[in-house]
């Protein structure tokens, strides 16, 4: 088995399915993933994701080295708890990974969350082109919950209420009055320290919700107290399905150190203004943006009976060849969609191989689900 977070005990004794999943011993689901995938769609799930890198950049040239590593702007970023979806990229444009950059304050510098299967690769990225005025310190000492669905907002405030284990007092000891209220006045992509606790309203399945960055040892506590308090515990099965319904891409899959953002719906996330900004990767963009992409990133729908799964071939008649990227069966729509990177010129419907069969789908634009509901026809 892989690396270990630190609630791997308790998903043992939850009686959760593990498998190693980029290097880690990670559940994949706790008896039912249909179950769970449903549960964060129509009330609340709970996901360990505590595989994921915790990096603190500090320092006076903390934000000078971001704004060089990431292809959006962490300039944009000025008041403290404010996030940002980035891009980090290699000279030739390609995305080495997908990360949320957090501003804590002028003095804390910044809080960065990348991929658990690249936090190794990410972090002596970092590093390597790290003056002496940065720090970057890996937060091993830190866990992460994502609690996510349309009731984990007041679910969370519930544990944040006098009593709950997320306050200033010991582990397990009372919150602060009004930290409840804190978190629930948090805005989209905005965080803030609540007590020992970093809560950020991001999430990575299309609903609303919290990440929940806390000390290890408090994280086996939340994680019984927000069961007790009706959320589910879900594993990377959910997940995944929940994440492809909202058009998100998995990195390593839908995108990777041979692609580019605009190659991987991802071109909103590159800022070329100010043209003084240097940033690693800015000259092959800036040719691609010239230029124009030759491929691009599209969602899928299959028309037919069949599952979509990466891989597969993809026909765009008149135009060329793609791949789907990522594919599934969504739970939501009962219907099997897909990520696939097709020809810049590809129309509306294509054929997918599938077992040796030629079967239609429909291109669509991403997201498929969100908030609960199906945003395609």
């Amino acid at each position: 088995m892989g690396r270990k977070t630190p609630l791997f005990e308790l998903h043992r004794s939850l009686g959760a399915c593990l498998v190693e999943f980029g290097g880690w011993s990670l559940p994949l689901h706790y008896g039912s993933q249909i179950e769970e995938h449903h549960a964060v769609r129509r009330s609340a799930g709970l996901f360990d994701v505590s595989h994921m890198g915790i990096v603190d950049v500090r320092g006076s040239a903390a934000r000078a080295l971001l704004e060089m590593l990431l292809a959006n702007d962490v300039g944009k970023l000025r008041s403290a708890g404010q996030a940002l979806y980035s891009c980090m990229l290699n000279e030739s444009g390609g995305v080495l990974d997908d990360l949320i950059a957090y501003f804590l304050g002028p003095e804390q510098g910044f809080r960065v969350v990348v991929n658990g299967a690249k936090r190794d690769a990410d972090i002596a990225w970092m590093r390597r082109h790290a003056g002496r005025d940065v720090e970057i310190v890996e937060r091993t000492d830190l866990a992460l919950l994502a609690v996510q669905g349309p009731l984990a907002r007041e679910r969370v405030a519930a544990l944040l209420a006098p009593g709950g284990p997320g306050g200033r007092g010991e582990p397990g000891g009372g919150a602060a009055a009004g930290d409840a209220e804190l978190a629930l006045r948090l805005d989209p992509f905005q965080a803030r320290s609540i007590g020992r606790w970093f809560v950020a309203r991001t999430g990575y399945t299309g609903e609303d919700g919290f990440e929940v960055m806390m000390p290890a040892a408090e994280a086996e506590e939340a994680w019984r107290r927000l069961n007790a308090l009706g959320v589910v515990s879900c594993g990377l099965g959910a997940r995944d399905t929940l994440r492809l319904e909202a058009g998100l891409n998995l990195s390593g899959a839908d995108m990777d150190e041979r692609t580019h953002p605009y190659e991987s719906g991802l071109g909103w996330t590159v800022v070329l203004e100010p043209r003084t900004r240097g940033f690693v990767g800015r000259a092959a963009l800036e040719a691609v943006a010239a230029e124009g992409s030759p491929r691009k990133l599209v969602g899928l729908m299959l028309t037919e009976r069949g599952v979509l799964r990466a891989r597969q071939r993809v026909v765009a008649p008149g135009a060329g060849e793609g791949t789907v990227t990522s594919g599934t069966f969504s739970p939501t729509l009962e219907r099997s969609i897909a990520l696939a990177r097709l020809p810049a010129a590809a129309g509306t419907r294509v054929e997918v191989q599938i077992r040796g069969r030629m079967l239609e789908a429909r291109v669509v634009k991403p997201p498929f689900v969100r908030r609960g509901r199906s945003l395609i026809s």
